[in-house]
């Protein structure tokens, strides 16, 4: 079996991803279940890229036509996803902000 140059270097970033994931986890930098999704994704790398015919199977399971159409749907759908949660915690973290800078502000004035 021989392997294409695209193939060597997905596996070997998927191979260093994970070893970053598991590294940050130990550090407690990550939450274990978001290491755990995170690894799951780049062994699932790793998988698709040697074995491509797999995401054929599976869209073929869920009604696509190509395993390509498939990895970019989800990808699409999962950045989205992601997006969301990181305006969401944006919001979130400006109201904290303005909450502290109304209290220092209050603060102040009583000291005046």
């Amino acid at each position: 079996m021989t392997f294409s140059l695209i193939q060597v270097l997905l596996v070997l970033f998927a191979v260093f991803a994970i070893t970053r994931v598991i590294l940050k986890a130990r550090q407690r930098r990550i939450p274990t279940a978001w290491a755990a999704l995170l690894s799951l994704i780049w062994v699932g790398l790793v998988v698709v890229s040697l074995l491509p015919q797999t995401t054929d199977l599976l869209a073929a399971q869920v009604g696509i036509g190509r395993g390509a159409d498939l990895l970019v749907y989800i990808s699409i759908i999962a950045l989205f996803y992601l997006v969301f949660r990181l305006v969401v915690r944006m919001e979130r973290i400006q109201q904290d902000i303005t909450k502290v800078v109304r209290a220092m502000a209050l603060k102040d004035l009583e000291k005046k």
